[in-house]
């Protein structure tokens, strides 16, 4: 009998060969070519399951989301159950801090798809910023939880202390990642900011945007 082909796990294993490209070489030097050789099969098969360098650049950085939001629920299954909302926003900014090697990837391949796609059209095309707009979301949905549950001082708006917390771990990853900040004190400072936000002492707000 013919062996049934996996295209899932094809199509996960040219994400993995992108991603080890990139890391090595930069994404803007990555080709659909070299991803073949990368990841030891044709070119013809890579055009099979993705039309272009963009889809397939955006398919990698689904892949990379994918296992950095198995990485988070790893850090939520380790808390007490149930875990407040408090703990489970400190195991996101110490998922989203980039103090590993897959975890600097990630950070890397989303920040360098974002600047080529200011001017390759064809990569702007990709809906790449849906993954942060997810994270924001699940964000915003905690911070709206630990609100109705007494966690969260009522002045604090979920819908604006989401971004500000997603802006602020985006921009410490970046630090972290040119040698700006170390990862333990990228980390430190996230923490403080959650700390801010869930402490009912403080009467810091978000600005307010009419």
């Amino acid at each position: 009998m013919p062996r049934t082909v996996d295209h899932g796990q094809r199509r996960a294993d040219i994400c993995d060969a992108l991603v080890r490209a990139a890391a090595r070489d930069g994404l803007h030097a990555v080709t659909m070519r070299s991803v073949a050789a990368e990841a030891g099969v044709s070119l013809r098969l890579v055009q099979y399951y993705f039309e272009n360098k963009g889809g397939l650049m955006h398919a990698a950085l689904l892949h990379l989301e994918e296992r950095s939001h198995r990485r988070w629920n790893e850090r939520l299954a380790a808390l007490p159950s149930p875990a407040p909302a408090r703990a489970r926003v400190h195991a996101f900014v110490a998922e989203a801090i980039p103090d590993d090697e897959e975890s600097r990837v990630f950070h890397l391949l989303w920040t360098s798809f974002a600047v080529l796609a200011m001017t390759d059209p064809a990569l702007a095309e990709q809906p790449f910023v849906s993954g942060p707009e997810r994270l924001e979301r699940q964000l915003a949905d905690l911070l709206t939880e630990a609100r109705a549950d007494g966690g969260l001082p009522t002045d604090r708006d979920p819908a604006m202390e989401a971004p500000r917390l997603l802006a602020l771990t985006h921009g410490l990853g970046t630090d972290v990642l040119t040698g700006r900040l170390t990862s333990d004190r990228a980390l430190a400072v996230a923490e403080y900011h959650v700390d801010r936000v869930f402490d009912t002492r403080s009467t810091e707000g978000p600005p307010h945007i009419s």
